[in-house]
């Protein structure tokens, strides 16, 4: 390990003799891509005042004059000397600030010292011992509500800086979502069982580099620190909904399975032809903004985006689902679309940002969904509109059956009925709530029909036991919907 630190050293050593802003970029073009970058960036972060802000990896203050301007304090960190002097000489009138010198390695704060810890190209300088054992430092040092940001490139370098050696560690996303997702900090007492953890808020690529460079290797995290009971944990004992939704509901090969069903791009009910059909309702025009909420693999964004020229963002908690339609945005060229792994319920979005809020068959998992809509009003433009599909339920009491299915997922449901009160309730008009149920019984049975029909290629790409569990499952939802106890609504709405 200290073999590597001194590599890592020499590196930064060679590539900051001038402090500027190409050599901490590593990239000829740091300038332009600054006015662009740094704007997308902060808009990302959560409000900063009132906040105390640890901005490691600080290099000469690029961020550094934006957080002081917003925080009630920041503790610049950089172990680049040149790079200190700079940003201390440029920035330390602007407020209240301190600029260290030092290894992150070695940092220390006080628990429950930070409301930020802010981070812009640093874990990827750091071994995998050393990234969790400082992933480890922040949410103790973090305050319970805290955030984590962060930014990396993975799988490659992007700047076009020559470099005799290079001792990063390009990462997957997936190797930085499990690793902080996996924390458990147990702060428990005699008194008192308390136990914390990071949930994701996003994971997202940036923009900038994808349009400067047609690049999708800079990511970047917001995570926040929450209570987690250590005990009660999430279905099949995982500690985040999102780990239950990757290694359980929607595992890779899960998620293709249901495209088998859907149909190419889709894994929500009747694929295609129930997309046409809801999104016609729509009347798009091309340059609005749509975002999907619940995105899956993204078939549905890209019909949009190519059909009617409108731009959209798909976000969806699944880091597998993204993960998938990211790859397809890739190929599929399609400047229109972008995708991030985000939780709804927790991400912030300005007033008036979207024409159109769009949902399939996702609010299901999701437990307060009266506050999940208001979020949805304010995000729309007067004049927007919303359109959800989503499981629902017939009227209580349920069969056992029913009952368990609903406890294994972990769905809270609604009537068609209570599902549209709850827009009305948040301020949307013209409020169409529709029982759907007779659709989706038909949409079902025409998919075992073509599960039937294509049941030897299906084997032959998954397996004899794949086909079963898919049919079986279908079969299963049939007989829930013919004995009344799972609905399946179709929700518009308009914001006046």
């Amino acid at each position: 390990m200290e073999t590597e630190r001194n590599m890592m050293t020499e590196f930064w050593k060679e590539h900051s003799k001038f402090a500027t802003v190409e050599e901490m970029m590593l990239d000829s073009n740091a300038q332009e891509l600054t006015q662009h970058e740094l704007p997308e960036i902060l808009s990302l972060l959560p409000s900063l005042a009132a906040s105390d802000v640890l901005e490691l990896g600080a290099g000469i203050g690029r961020f550094t004059r934006h957080l002081i301007g917003k925080a009630r304090h920041v503790t610049a960190v950089d172990f680049m000397e040149k790079f200190v002097e700079k940003n201390k000489k440029d920035n330390s009138h602007l407020g209240n600030a301190e600029f260290i010198q030092a290894d992150v390695t070695k940092l220390d704060f006080p628990k429950h010292s930070l409301d930020v810890v802010f981070s812009n190209w640093l874990l990827m300088y750091l071994s995998d011992q050393e990234l969790k054992s400082l992933a480890e430092k922040f949410i103790m040092w973090l305050r319970p509500g805290g955030y984590l940001f962060f930014r990396e490139s993975c799988f490659h370098q992007s700047g076009d800086c020559k470099r005799d050696f290079n001792p990063t560690h390009y990462r997957s996303p997936a190797y930085y979502n499990h690793l902080m997702s996996s924390l458990l900090l147990d702060e428990s007492d005699q008194t008192e069982k308390k136990c914390y953890g990071f949930d994701m808020v996003l994971n997202k690529t940036v923009q900038t580099y994808v349009k400067m460079k047609n690049n999708q290797n800079q990511l970047c995290w917001l995570m926040q620190k929450v209570c987690r009971d250590a005990v009660q944990q999430h279905q099949g004992g995982f500690s985040t909904f999102q780990e239950f939704l990757d290694n359980q509901q929607y595992t890779r090969r899960g998620i293709l399975r249901y495209e088998k069903m859907f149909g190419s791009g889709y894994v929500s009910t009747g694929g295609f032809s129930t997309t046409k059909e809801f999104v016609d309702m729509l009347n798009l025009t091309a340059g609005q903004k749509v975002l999907d909420v619940g995105c899956g693999i993204g078939g549905g964004d890209f019909y949009m985006a190519k059909t009617f020229g409108v731009e959209v963002l798909g976000m969806d908690l699944s880091s597998n689902m993204v993960e998938i339609a990211m790859e397809r945005a890739v190929k599929e060229k399609l400047p229109l679309v972008q995708f991030e792994v985000s939780d709804a319920t927790k991400r912030r979005f300005p007033d008036a940002a979207f024409d159109v809020v769009y949902s399939r068959d996702t609010i299901l998992h999701i437990r307060d969904k009266l506050d999940l809509f208001g979020k949805f009003y304010s995000w729309l433009k007067p004049g927007g509109k919303l359109l959800i599909s989503d499981y629902c339920c017939g009227e209580k009491p349920w069969s056992p059956a029913f009952q368990d299915y609903v406890n294994q997922r972990g769905y809270i449901l609604y009537t068609p009925q209570r599902y549209g009160q709850f827009l009305s309730e948040v301020g949307f008009s013209n409020v169409r709530a529709e029982d759907r149920t007779e659709q989706f019984i038909q949409v079902i049975k025409a998919e075992l029909q073509r599960a039937e029909e294509m049941k030897e290629e299906f084997i032959q790409e998954f397996s004899q036991e794949d086909y079963d569990a898919v049919v079986n499952g279908w079969t299963e939802k049939l007989q829930r919907c013919e004995t009344g106890d799972q609905r399946w609504g179709l929700f518009y709405a308009t914001k006046e």
